[in-house]
């Protein structure tokens, strides 16, 4: 009995095979979609004062960053070689060997440095409030991003480990290991696949493009969605999702087989066990690292913001010229630091 899934037959990277239109770039396309959408709900469910072009403006800012930056954060990062510094037009260049690749490796964390690059600069040439406006962003684009993890499925990329598991799925494109391997031998079986007279052979992988594409996306997206209008405080919503989104892609990176080139770039316990196989818990990859990184910035984000003055949420902006409507909490709160304030000052006196 098989216990593995062969990838879909019919699934190709191009939509329709012999033309250059591909489904990772239409999935971007629907997540800028979907972004855009839940970002313009909320500035109207707000009555945020943004116009329809000013909101366009934005998006189209931090979309340039966003491309910018995780086509040259791939280039610096994942792709080691100099070909890029001899020839750093090639980052954006969508040819290879004669054929239309599209802009071939792009890195989430690129993408989300040059996405707030393009928004602050954006934010602050309008004078919006910043906070308000990364809270927004974080309400909007998890539920994108997990359009962009099902583009990375149809290309039959960025697959898991090797796994015996029900979950395993067969990737055409994947790394083949010699029927002489003792382990290759045993999971091949486990999992019901002939290799009499086989010297090489394609074992079942982790989909980690589908695990994070429900994790990242949709699990994330909700979560943040049903705290926009519940959070304490301005930039609490960004910060949950910069620090949420690096935990769950933590944990994800030990279903993900590192990069070929890179392997672990921490590597505490070396047992010699291929990274197609899960090794240790102690042994992290260059995406780990990463996001570690974007844990403890989130959570420094969040500390700092929760400080900051004015930090008090607006759930819902009036008509121009009448002050903010907030909720009871809020006035509750306020009510009590001016109670302090008042003692203070009594004792200063």
């Amino acid at each position: 009995m098989l216990l593995s899934t062969p990838f879909p037959s019919w699934l190709h990277p191009e939509i329709i095979p012999g033309l250059p239109v591909r489904w990772y770039g239409l999935m971007y396309i629907v997540a800028f979609t979907i972004a855009f959408l839940l970002y313009r709900k909320q500035v109207r469910e707000r009555n945020f004062p943004m116009t329809e072009d000013e909101l366009s403006g934005l998006f189209v800012a931090g979309i340039v960053g966003l491309i910018l930056g995780a086509r040259i954060f791939s280039t610096l990062v994942y792709e080691p070689g100099d070909i890029y510094i001899r020839r750093p037009w090639l980052i954006f260049w969508p040819f290879r060997n004669g054929q239309f690749t599209g802009l071939a490796g792009m890195s989430y964390h690129g993408g989300v440095i040059g996405g707030i690059i393009g928004f602050v600069m954006y934010s602050k040439m309008k004078k919006f409030d910043g906070r308000e406006i990364a809270d927004m962003f974080g309400a909007s684009i998890p539920l994108g991003y997990t359009f962009g993890r099902l583009g990375n499925f149809a290309n039959a990329e960025l697959y898991g480990r090797v796994t015996s598991g029900p979950l395993g799925m067969i990737f055409p494109n994947a790394q083949q290991f010699s029927t002489a391997e003792p382990w290759v031998r045993e999971i091949a079986g486990h999992v019901g696949i002939d290799i009499a007279g086989q010297s090489m052979v394609n074992l079942p992988r982790h989909p980690s493009q589908l695990y994070e594409a429900f994790f990242e996306g949709v699990v994330l997206w909700l979560i943040i969605w049903l705290l926009r209008n519940r959070k304490p405080f301005k930039g609490f919503l960004a910060g949950v999702y910069i620090a949420g989104y690096g935990f769950i892609r933590f944990i994800l990176e030990y279903f993900r087989e590192p990069d070929a080139d890179l392997g672990y770039r921490i590597e505490l316990v070396k047992n010699g066990i291929p990274p197609a196989l899960f090794s240790s818990l102690f042994n992290f990859t260059t995406g780990q690292i990463l996001n570690f990184m974007m844990i403890a910035g989130g959570g420094i984000w969040l500390i700092i913001v929760s400080r900051l003055p004015g930090r008090e949420p607006v759930f819902h902006y009036p008509d121009k010229g009448v002050p903010p409507v907030h909720d009871a909490a809020w006035e509750e709160k306020r009510e009590t630091n001016r109670k302090n304030r008042r003692k203070l000052r009594k004792k200063l006196r």
